[in-house]
């Protein structure tokens, strides 16, 4: 088998922590080759983010249909999208473009910011809610997230089967991640109907530090670097939390922002 050739669409990250920056490295250190489509100029650092300058629609089309008439798209990742109509039309993509049909997607539904806040509006969620959650195999929302697909009006405080099959319902497998929930283990959960019935619990020791920027980016980047050299979802999702976990273990090594931020994960922690 070749070297997979793997995509993330979303927003950039001059710090390095997440979105493209961070995918980009999981791909490598995972022995894929990274390709990447940009759908907003994102000005952060370990603090927070300044502004975000988002592309149009149209931008976002042309990036992704130039990039897949030229090149094979062994597996791809979707993250944060900001408006309506670049969800629209990142659903019609791929549902439509006959280059990736039957290609392994996974959506990280980057809607709520770890202050609460909302990232996109009620539009915007509606589309990514009924136009992309169907076109994709697996969502990876945390529990924050998982409360804005299901409409509802308090957060979950851990991740659990029965919501994890409310989110199934809407049309695609999920990983719940419980990473921002409590106690001494992070817990996940894993459902994938054409793999499995019976969800999947997957626990890893919850890592203590503040180099936390950009896990959940990891993480679905992990899973969509290691789904076309794995023969399951369930075999590629515990392998990436695995990974997550060492990286964040291993993200002392690293020496990003003032300390008074959340630094990154170290993601080549298996190389130096």
């Amino acid at each position: 088998m070749s070297i997979p050739n793997v995509l993330t669409i979303a927003g950039t990250d001059p710090s390095g922590g997440a979105g493209i920056m961070a995918d980009l490295k999981a791909f490598g250190a995972l022995r894929t080759h990274g390709c990447a489509v940009v759908t907003a100029v994102v000005a952060q650092n370990t603090r927070g983010v300044a502004a975000v300058t988002q592309m149009t629609s149209q931008q976002v089309r042309t990036q992704l249909e130039n990039l897949v008439d030229d090149v094979r798209i062994d597996a791809l990742k979707i993250g944060m999208l900001g408006s309506a109509a670049v969800i629209e039309t990142v659903a019609d993509v791929l549902a439509d473009h006959p280059a990736l049909r039957g290609v392994p997607r996974v959506l990280d539904p980057v809607m709520v910011a770890s202050s609460g806040d909302r990232l996109i509006d009620e539009d915007a969620v509606t589309a990514l809610r009924e136009r992309l959650v169907p076109e994709v195999d697996v969502i990876t929302p945390n529990l924050a997230e998982a409360a804005v697909l299901l409409d509802l009006d308090d957060t979950p405080r851990e991740a659990s089967d029965d919501f994890a099959r409310a989110l199934v319902a809407l049309g695609s497998g999920v990983l719940l991640k419980g990473g921002h929930g409590s106690g001494a283990k992070s817990d996940d959960v894993l459902l994938v109907p054409a793999e499995s019935d019976e969800p999947a619990r997957l626990s890893a020791p919850r890592i203590d530090t503040r180099n936390t920027h950009g896990t959940g980016c990891t993480l679905s980047a992990a899973m969509t670097a290691l789904r076309p050299q794995r023969d399951s979802w369930a075999q590629a999702t515990r392998e990436a939390k695995d990974y997550v976990t060492e990286a964040l273990a291993a993200s002392g090594d690293l020496d990003v922002g003032r300390g008074d931020g959340h630094g990154p994960v170290h993601h080549f922690h298996a190389w130096w």
